[in-house]
């Protein structure tokens, strides 16, 4: 199973970028996805998370309403759509896939162990 995560860049603040997550060898359909990120200093923590047990998209606090999760399955895709942009947001990017049960999108958000496939992360930089 590989995770091909893509579209990070330099941008500056107030800007938006959309995040890709290709996925081979693993059908995504209604299987839980993520993405979380991990800035300098700081310990990883979830962006945002999908989970088929309630079908909700979860969002750190820190992103609500700025950002946005989906998917396309015909092209096993996931995809972060992140708007307004702030130098906080500098981090890499990882998605993540699959994994056992089921389990609200809350926890997901903060159970990142969870997952059984990532990606190899993107890299987001904002300059003020």
């Amino acid at each position: 199973v590989q995770l091909q995560a893509s579209g990070g860049g330099l941008v500056q603040s107030g800007s938006s970028l959309r995040l890709s997550c290709a996925v081979s060898d693993f059908t995504l359909d209604d299987k839980p996805i993520g993405w979380f990120r991990k800035a300098p200093g700081k310990e990883r923590e979830g962006v945002s998370c999908i989970s088929p047990a309630d079908g909700e998209a979860a969002y750190a606090d820190s992103v609500k309403g700025r950002f946005t999760i989906s998917r396309d399955n015909a092209k096993n895709t996931v995809y972060l759509q992140m708007n307004e942009l702030k130098p906080e947001d500098t981090a890499i990017y990882y998605c993540a896939a699959g994994g056992p049960g089921y389990y609200p999108s809350r926890y997901l958000l903060q159970n990142a162990g969870y997952f059984s496939f990532w990606g190899q992360g993107t890299l987001v930089t904002v300059s003020s």
